[in-house]
């Protein structure tokens, strides 16, 4: 299957959906932020000097679902219908597990806004938490539910 981001020159193009259903869809996304135990004891402690971290963290993920469009050259700016943020505590990574959807009625997929929410909402919680660690590490970014849409749906 050709990838559908360069047209028959190869240069990069939006891809026209004009003749595409509108369809209702759904993305869900995860993502995770580990860190150093002390880290986790003050976050779980509601410790953190700058804040609630995990509520700021849901809220930056919710402005960059909106924003995916701004920040993806060629996403089509879409009417999200909802955007939920869950951040865990897992005291087993230690760190947070991020889990996101999102959803919309439209002619596109709405998964790089579910990545999207996923991202910033790690990156959040780094940018809080790393006056006292710099080491975290974020990972396992993926699309873990895709629905609507000619391909149907996606399940990890």
């Amino acid at each position: 299957m050709p990838l559908t981001h360069f047209d028959a020159k190869g240069d990069a193009h939006m891809v026209d959906v004009s003749d595409k259903a509108v369809t209702a869809r759904i993305a869900s996304a995860q993502a995770y932020i580990r860190m150093a135990q002390a880290t986790f004891d003050i976050l779980s402690q509601g410790r953190a000097k700058k804040g609630d971290v995990l509520g700021v963290a849901r809220l930056a993920g919710i402005m960059g679902a909106k924003k995916t469009a701004d920040l993806i050259p060629l996403c089509h700016p879409l009417p999200i219908t909802k955007v939920a943020v869950d951040l865990t505590l897992d005291p087993d990574l230690p760190g947070v597990r991020i889990e996101t959807t999102v959803k919309t009625t439209g002619q596109t997929g709405i998964e790089m806004e579910a990545l999207t929410a996923a991202s910033i909402a790690a990156l959040t919680v780094y940018d809080m938490s790393k006056a006292v660690d710099k080491a975290m590490e974020i990972g396992g970014l993926r699309v873990i539910l895709k629905d609507g849409g000619k391909s149907g749906r996606y399940e990890a």
